[in-house]
């Protein structure tokens, strides 16, 4: 495909600290990346095993018990995806804010490019999705099951490329798998919400308007807000709203700086608790979600199977959709000489990295448990899930590696 360059735009750097601190999230997202395939490939081969009713019992064992009179038993799937998974999105939350206030999304001019590509991202797969469900109605629940990107896996299929892949194209893709986060927050706090408990509503408001108080004070004990955040959970668990939501609410009000210090203080309670959560989430929660979450049985699977309208939307919407509408969009922006191509990026290295971010197995499982209860839906959605981000894992390093890095600095502008 030709390209000819748009006239440069005077883009800021980020500051030194920005981008070291960029860079460690990108190497550890990479190697959480990693354990989370491995995590995913023994989840399938123990659910193909002669082990896979002890699996699928473990699973469902119960735990729990009352606490400040409440009735706290659930199953140890349930505890992952309610509980583990609530740090996941505190750590989601703390990425979004910190990037918004002081990184990569902080100005315009770093935020175009890769925020319409997003939507994009979310609009196209969604529509795909619908449209192969349209004759079945129940099944267009699950319509937010391709719109986000794992940034870990996708993270650990670029890394695995390793210089061949320009810098700015890591960032880029980065960028937009956070943004894709951030949507699917809203996506999940609008449309997967189950009959709401008032009183539990109003106690969870309390302790968050607590929270902002504690911010707005510029109190800077940790542990405080982590007190407060657990006590968030609890009432967010029993309101009938997705309880993981509650980390997301507490991560946007840890303060980013301390009060006597400046907008890039590493010492923040903000970067103090993004840098102590990165390895347990990265090497042990999203992990054991995946082992949890990523095990279906192959037993007596067919065609029609893998051709049903669940599996074969998520797939569909996850390959061919990501990879198009972020693709369009992108290129859209940089036609219309609003931005430019990432630096020393060439269009077929943006349309690989447009392809890696088809890879959906964590939001997209994660939505999936939202949107079906049916154990058989949930197989079909995981099926779909594995399909799809499989099928753009390996087109898209496919593209990258044949790739070449663009011949001269002058046909692209740095995107930070």
């Amino acid at each position: 495909m030709a390209f000819e360059p748009t006239p440069r735009l005077p883009t800021p750097r980020l500051s030194k600290r920005a981008v070291s601190a960029l860079r460690e999230f990108l190497r550890q997202e990479a190697a959480g990346g990693y354990v989370l395939m491995a995590a995913a490939a023994l989840a399938l081969i123990i659910a193909n095993s002669p082990w896979a009713n002890a699996y699928n019992a473990v699973l469902h064992f119960e735990i729990g018990g009352t606490i400040a009179g409440l009735a706290l038993r659930e199953s140890l799937a349930h505890w992952i995806n309610d509980g583990l998974m609530a740090v996941f999105f505190l750590l989601v939350g703390l990425e979004i804010k910190r990037e918004v206030l002081d990184g990569q999304l902080s100005k315009p001019s770093h935020l175009l490019l890769p925020g319409v590509a997003a939507l994009g991202g979310v609009a196209v797969p969604a529509l795909i999705y619908s449209a192969v469900n349209l004759g079945t109605p129940e099944h267009l629940r699950g319509w937010a099951i391709p719109a986000a990107t794992d940034i870990a896996f996708a993270l650990g299929v670029l890394s695995l490329l390793g210089s061949r892949v320009p810098a700015s194209l890591k960032i880029f893709l980065a960028a937009i798998a956070i943004l894709d986060d951030l949507v699917a927050i809203l996506i999940i706090a609008i449309f997967y919400t189950d009959q709401l408990n008032g009183l539990a509503l109003v106690l969870a408001g309390g302790f968050t308007v607590a929270l902002i108080a504690l911010n707005r004070f510029k109190v800077t004990l940790l542990w405080l807000y982590l007190l407060l955040g657990l006590a968030l959970w609890l009432c967010v668990l029993k309101s009938g709203i997705h309880a993981t939501l509650a980390g997301v609410v507490l991560a946007m009000t840890i303060p980013l700086r301390p009060s006597r210090g400046r907008p890039d203080d590493p010492h923040s309670p903000l970067h103090q608790l993004e840098h102590a959560l990165h390895k347990p989430v990265a090497f042990g929660i999203i992990p054991l979600f995946g082992l949890a979450n990523a095990g279906v049985s192959f037993a007596g699977m067919t065609l029609a199977t893998v051709m049903a309208p669940i599996p074969l939307g998520v797939a569909l919407g996850l390959f061919f959709g990501k990879q198009a509408g972020i693709f369009l969009a992108a290129m859209a922006v940089i036609r219309l000489g609003l931005a430019d191509l990432p630096l020393d990026a060439t269009v077929r290295q943006l349309y690989g990295v447009a392809v890696l971010c088809g890879i959906g197995f964590t939001m997209s499982l994660f939505i999936g448990n939202l949107a079906f209860a049916d154990p058989h839906l949930l197989d079909q959605v995981k099926i779909g899930v594995l399909g799809g981000s499989v099928l753009s894992a390996a087109v898209g390093y496919w593209l990258l590696a044949g790739a070449k890095s663009a011949d001269s600095p002058t046909r692209s502008a740095p995107m930070a």
